[in-house]
This record gives structure tokens, C-alpha cells and sequence, in this order.
């Protein structure tokens, strides 16, 4: 029961006991009526009395009920202040989380990115390292074939110690036989030796032609005397005894020599394998 409800049954309460001593009093005076005014006036007092003290109850309760109504008031106020407040912080709150759904999707982009990098990254990684291998396997070869070239130079050094060497010793030889010379009364000069510039007597056969008829390889060299530069004629016998032309040795060796046809053969014919080279059969002038 509310305290309204209260308040109204106490009232009903009060005029109820009012009639019952106004009913009362009627009743009684049929019979004595100064008593029945004394019991009425008593009854009256009692019932003024209870009704002053319902007054003052009722106006306490009026002050409990405007004091309670104020608090309500004021509770409903700090209610409604709290759920604005409520609804400002979860308002907040959403806009936290959408700014915090907004980061997390730049994030995990970031993230697909930074993977994807990072796969790339992994995959040139490997490459360097396959490529610093191949490097390191190919500096190991340059460092083995540096060695080697390291060695080929000392023993080029070695090679050009010994021909410096040697050169020095057939400068002193040269020097020692144009003293001999000289005390002997003839010229050091090379070219006034008599006989060099002739070809010794010689007489050898055509082994090779090459592809443009113009040198050929004999079968005489420098143990036949020859040496570069010697001029030889060119025959052939058969069918019939003829001069084809002449050739210059450009190169010797012991036992064979290359030369050089000068010129053009007689009426353009090709040499062949088998044709005679010789220094003494000279052609009818």
C-alpha cells in the first residue's frame, strides 16, 4: 500500500470513529443526556485529539511525501544525467570501437602488406644468398686461377731471367767473335759475309701446297744450310722439263721449310706435289 493510501484509510478511519461517537451520543441521550454530552464532549476531545494527531501525522506525511517526491525528482534528474551520460560514453565507446575497427582494418592491411614484404624479402634473400654463393664460388675459382696466373708469371719471370740470360751470353759471344774477327782482319758486319745472301747448293721436292697455290711446304731446312730468305727455283719434270717460277723461304726448320712463290708462275700454272726446288738449276735466260 502506497503511503496515499494510507494517509486515506487513516481519514476514513477518523470519520468513522466520528459517527460511531456521534451515533453514540444520540443513542445515550435518549436516556441521559448530560452524560451522554459528557461521554460525546470526552469523545469529541478524543477524537479531536486523534484527529490533530492525524493532522500532524498527515502533514508529516505530507512533508515525507513532498520531501519524497524532491528526491524522486532529484533521483530521476541524476538518473536521466547518468544515462545521458551513459549513453555519451557508450556513444564514446562506439566511436572508440569504430575507430578502433577502422585502425585494426588499416592494421591487418599494414599486416598483408608487411607479409607480402616480407615474402618478397625472404625470396630475394634467398636469392642473395644463392647469388653470394655463386660469387664466393666464382671468387674461389679467381683466386685458384690468380694462383695459377701468379705461377705462370713467376715462371714467365724465370723464362725471361734465363732469355736475359741467354741473350746477355750470345751479346758476349757476338762480342767475343767480332774481336776475332776484327783481329783477324775481317769486317763484323753481317752484311758484308760473302755467301749469305746466296743459298747453299740445294735440291728438294714440294710436300704441300696450300690452298691458294702461293705457299708451299719443301723437303729441305736449315740442315740443308738453308736459312730465311734464301731464294730457290721452282721445276717440274714430268711430263717434260719446265721452270714454273721462283720462291723465298719465309720459315726453316732442320729438316723442312716453308717459302713463298714471288710473283706469279710462268704462264699462270698451279704448283704441285712432286715439283722440284733447287739452287744451282738456274732458268735460260
Amino acid at each position: 500500500m502506497t503511503f496515499v493510501g494510507k494517509i486515506l484509510v487513516i481519514l476514513i478511519m477518523a470519520f468513522a470513529l466520528l459517527f460511531l461517537g456521534i451515533s453514540t451520543v444520540v443513542f445515550t441521550t435518549s436516556t441521559n443526556w448530560k452524560k451522554a454530552t459528557d461521554d460525546a464532549k470526552k469523545q469529541v476531545s478524543e477524537l479531536t485529539k486523534k484527529n490533530s494527531d492525524l493532522t500532524a501525522a498527515l502533514d508529516v506525511s505530507k512533508g515525507d511525501l513532498t520531501k519524497a517526491q524532491t528526491d524522486h525528482k532529484a533521483a530521476i534528474t541524476a538518473s536521466e544525467q547518468k544515462i545521458a551520460a551513459l549513453q555519451a560514453d557508450i556513444k564514446t565507446a562506439q566511436d572508440e570501437i569504430t575507430a578502433a575497427r577502422s585502425k585494426l582494418e588499416v592494421a591487418q592491411q599494414s599486416a598483408s602488406v608487411a607479409l607480402a614484404e616480407a615474402a618478397e624479402n625472404h625470396k630475394e634473400t634467398l636469392q642473395i644468398r644463392e647469388l653470394k654463393s655463386a660469387v664466393e664460388k666464382q671468387a674461389n675459382e679467381f683466386k685458384i686461377q690468380q694462383t695459377e696466373l701468379v705461377d705462370k708469371i713467376r715462371e714467365q719471370e724465370r723464362q725471361i731471367k734465363t732469355i736475359d740470360d741467354n741473350n746477355k751470353d750470345l751479346r758476349d759471344r757476338v762480342a767475343r767473335y767480332s774481336t776475332l774477327l776484327r783481329k783477324a782482319g775481317l769486317s763484323d758486319d753481317i752484311r758484308n759475309i760473302k755467301g749469305l745472301e746466296s743459298p747453299p747448293p740445294v735440291e728438294g721436292v714440294v710436300n704441300k701446297i696450300d690452298a691458294q697455290n702461293q705457299k708451299v711446304e719443301l723437303s729441305i731446312g736449315s740442315d740443308d744450310g738453308l736459312v730465311v730468305g734464301h731464294e730457290l727455283f721452282l721445276y717440274r719434270t714430268k711430263p717434260r722439263p719446265e721452270y714454273l717460277g721462283k720462291l723465298r723461304i719465309l720459315s726453316v726448320d732442320p729438316d723442312q721449310s716453308v717459302g713463298k712463290v714471288i710473283g706469279k708462275t710462268v704462264q699462270g700454272k698451279k704448283i704441285q706435289e712432286g715439283d722440284i726446288v733447287s739452287s744451282t738449276i738456274r732458268p735460260r735466260s
